[in-house]
């Protein structure tokens, strides 16, 4: 698909990997739609890239349908194009100190990671349902994140590692779904980014870190995460799978 006049949603837009997919995107052409829980910095990264967002919770199925109505009514169609990058990475033992469990823990990472997902993912292709076929058949694309964690998760990782693998395992299932309708499903699981996530952590953490990775010997950058969901978009053949972004780094236990 040619990105250039299209309509993109991104929901995390307005941090991390969303927002360096939605600037990508804007750069290449597209009219991009920002849905985030953190409103004005949504709106202050639609104001630079002449795009559009929306607050939005993702857990709340009411809020997502009605930020992919306003993008539509904003932009006069549906966005052929949706990136998920909205998520969080909370990290507990399933049983800690003391005994004590996580559970809270587990089902609010699944809420965010992997029913936010779903919500988005769901509306957007009920909505892609009513656009006319492109020249290559298609009617739109959805990429959803996952991460490296979903196959090398590590110690503390158990709620964050179950969100994303089951992000990656219903890639297949939805593509084939949405095959009729000339929806594509597509996964990618980044591996270390240089995100709001990893900022918190101490240098010495960080440099701990990228000891690991193979090559290049660094964080991933944020643009790069974007670029490959650009070339997603433009390649009409790939579909229900999931690509690692990582490079070459398996996690270790800790």
């Amino acid at each position: 698909m040619d990105i250039d006049g299209q309509v993109a949603l991104v929901s995390g837009g307005a941090s991390g990997l969303g927002e360096a997919t939605a600037r990508h995107l804007a750069e290449l052409g597209a009219d991009v739609a920002i849905l985030d829980r953190d409103g004005a910095r949504a709106a202050k990264v639609a104001a630079e890239i002449g795009g559009y967002s929306q607050h939005c919770d993702i857990t709340e199925e009411n809020a997502v349908a009605a930020g992919v109505t306003s993008a539509m009514a904003r932009f006069g169609q549906a966005p052929r194009i949706v990136v998920n990058c909205a998520g969080v990475g909370i990290a507990a033992r399933i049983v800690g100190r003391e005994g004590k469990v996580s559970t809270p823990l587990f089902r609010h990472v699944l809420e965010v990671n992997l029913f936010g997902t779903y919500n988005v993912m769901t509306y957007a292709a009920q909505a892609m349902m009513d656009l006319p076929p492109l020249d290559t058949g298609e009617r739109g694309v959805i990429i959803n994140t996952a991460s490296a964690a979903y196959e090398d998760g590590q110690v503390g990782q158990a709620a964050y590692a179950a969100s994303k693998g089951a992000i990656a395992s219903m890639t297949l299932p939805a593509a084939r779904e949405f095959a009729k309708l000339g929806v594509r499903v597509m996964t990618i699981a980044p591996g270390l980014f240089e995100t709001p996530m990893m900022e918190g952590l101490p240098s010495d953490t960080v440099a701990g870190i990228v000891e690991s990775i193979p090559f290049p010997h660094r964080l991933g950058q944020p643009e790069e995460y974007a670029h490959l969901a650009a070339d997603i978009a433009r390649n009409a053949y790939l579909n229900g799978t999931v690509i690692r972004l990582d490079g070459a780094v398996r996690l270790p236990p800790r």
